[in-house]
């Protein structure tokens, strides 16, 4: 199970580009720091609220800041390291796969063509669409139902502490990608182990153990 924007590809950067567009008219200045202190991993709708209780609209915000970012993305757009191959062996070897994203969906469908990855994952589970988004479960938890998997034969890919806590919170076993945070602070949030990007070699144990793979 695989989250999307900086795990499967690095699209921090545009995502934050876009925020402090939008928000320096508004008064706030978005930065590194802010962006991923109060807005990496979270519902673009959650942030709104917070800092911006009394626009009448959160969901249009929203919108608007996603259609921006769907128009910067490039097409194609550079995956992260491995993670093509690890997708493709996977589908080679029969083992199910999902995303699991807070992003929207026309997003996820917009950056897993831009990777050339779309056809690759049957099942696409989008935070909002849930009873709750991350950090809550429950996107994980409906995952693998449509997957058809158990926790114990789950494993998940994640980038930011809002996901990290998500995923394992599902029982899944949780893996943090080092995009744009340290070991300590994907582990502080529930990272089993921790991953440069999927090139890493400490892949390889965890996939021997908990798919019985040979390597």
């Amino acid at each position: 199970m695989f989250d999307l924007d900086g795990t499967m590809l690095h699209s921090d950067a545009i995502h934050m580009a876009v925020f402090a567009d939008m928000m320096a008219p508004l008064g706030l200045d978005v930065d590194e720091a802010f962006y991923m202190t109060h807005v990496h991993g979270r519902l673009n709708v959650d942030f709104f609220a917070e800092f911006l209780p009394d626009h009448p609209d959160p969901q249009a915000l929203s919108d608007e800041k996603e259609a921006a970012f769907r128009a910067r993305l490039p097409q194609p757009y550079p995956a992260m390291p491995g993670v093509v191959d690890l997708v493709e062996r996977a589908a080679a070897q029969g083992w199910k796969r999902a995303v699991v994203t807070n992003a929207m969906r026309e997003n996820a469908e917009c950056m897993l063509a831009a990777i050339g990855l779309r056809d690759h994952f049957d099942t696409i589970i989008i935070g909002e669409e849930c009873t709750r988004a991350k950090p809550d479960p429950a996107p994980y938890r409906a995952a693998m139902a449509a997957l058809g998997v158990t926790p114990e034969n789950a494993i998940a890919f994640e980038d930011s502490p809002s996901g990290v806590r998500a995923a394992a919170a599902s029982g899944a076993y949780t893996i943090g990608i080092r995009s744009a945070l340290d070991d300590a602070t994907l582990r502080a949030a529930g990272a089993q182990t921790t991953l440069s990007d999927f090139t890493d070699p400490a892949l390889a144990p965890v996939l021997a153990r908990l798919t019985g793979a040979t390597q």
